[in-house]
């Protein structure tokens, strides 16, 4: 199937994006107003322009949105906060379904903040993040099971964000994680895609998307050390894809492992958010193929796109043509 085919696809495409969904907020500073405050004498950063996007599991769906996908909602929780109003809102800009979020006062929306300097254009200060430390109440994690439960395989697509690192982690509890292991095991032919930071070991069934540094710590955890092949069967998981970087991805399925190499850049302008581009691109292509070297090669070519642009770039049916002119003989 050719790159117009799979693009062809993607309007009849409905894509369901599961777990953390952040917002990230830019915030650009300007050092010339950054005196010490009168009362304190800590000295200030001076907003004078904000941008706000959806971040990690938002950023998928944003992806997925730009992509063309007909049909793209979220499952997660928000809190009952300006920032979750902001959220909503940014959701819908990109025509994302936030009907599926929950929204809460039990909760403060996981939130990051990225202060750039007006003069530079770059991020140069700490960042400020809104995150929650504590286990998900019980009442939310309910709902997140009820929802999943409900609307889940209504879609083509399941893409799951367990973005969350702190110990507790996000909204993608031990419960919610059981259910979509159960779900993928009852339905081997729906695509339900995992990208999780620092839990890739306790999932089961799914596909796997974890980057080489994420896929060596969940081995270890898992088996004590690194070896993909015995890590997805060990795992029963459908395929697993590691990303590389500018190498490529690793696809690991019954045949072994195989690296699919990206295009060629030569100055990326922001590699953040390429793992999330990656896959939204490749897990729309493997519904819509049903091969893993098409989704590879499909979500490395949306990867390489996106990482020409700042913040957490988007790619284009219109773009990603360009692209593959660019690659082909």
């Amino acid at each position: 199937m050719t790159v117009d085919h799979i693009l062809d696809a993607f309007p009849r495409t409905s894509a369901l994006v599961v777990g953390d969904i952040c917002l990230d907020r830019w915030c650009t500073y300007d050092p010339a107003t950054s005196e010490p405050s009168r009362e304190t004498g800590i000295p200030r950063l001076g907003v004078v322009a904000t941008e706000v996007t959806p971040g990690a599991g938002g950023t998928v769906a944003s992806n997925l949105a730009a992509l063309g996908i007909g049909r793209v909602a979220v499952i997660g929780a928000a809190g009952d906060d300006g920032f979750g109003y902001e959220l909503k809102r940014a959701l819908q800009q990109r025509g994302i379904s936030p009907d599926l979020l929950i929204t809460t006062p039990d909760l403060p929306t996981f939130t990051y903040t990225k202060l750039l300097n007006a003069q530079t254009g770059e991020e140069d200060q700490p960042r400020v993040d809104f995150i929650y430390t504590q286990p998900l109440p019980v009442a939310v994690e309910n709902e997140m099971l009820k929802r999943i439960r409900a609307s889940a395989l209504a879609y083509d697509v399941i893409l799951v964000s367990d973005q969350a690192e702190t110990s507790q982690g996000g909204v993608i509890t031990r419960r919610v994680r059981d259910l979509l292991s159960e779900m993928a095991g009852a339905h081997p032919e729906k695509v339900i895609w995992v990208d999780s930071r620092v839990r890739s070991h306790l999932f089961r069934n799914v596909i796997l998307k974890p980057n080489e540094q994420e896929a060596a710590a969940a081995c270890m955890a898992a088996l004590g050390h690194t070896d993909y092949v015995t890590f997805r069967r060990h795992l029963g998981a459908r395929l697993m894809f590691v990303t590389q970087g500018s190498r490529g991805v690793m696809v690991i399925d019954d045949q072994g492992e195989q690296l699919f190499p990206t295009r060629a850049v030569a100055k990326p302008v922001d590699i953040c958010g390429a793992g999330d581009s990656f896959s939204a691109g490749a897990a729309v292509a493997l519904a819509a193929t049903g091969s893993a070297a098409e989704a590879a090669r499909f979500g490395n070519l949306v990867a390489s796109i996106t990482i020409m642009k700042k913040g957490t770039g988007t790619a284009s049916p219109a773009e990603v043509a360009q692209a593959l002119a660019c690659v082909e003989p």
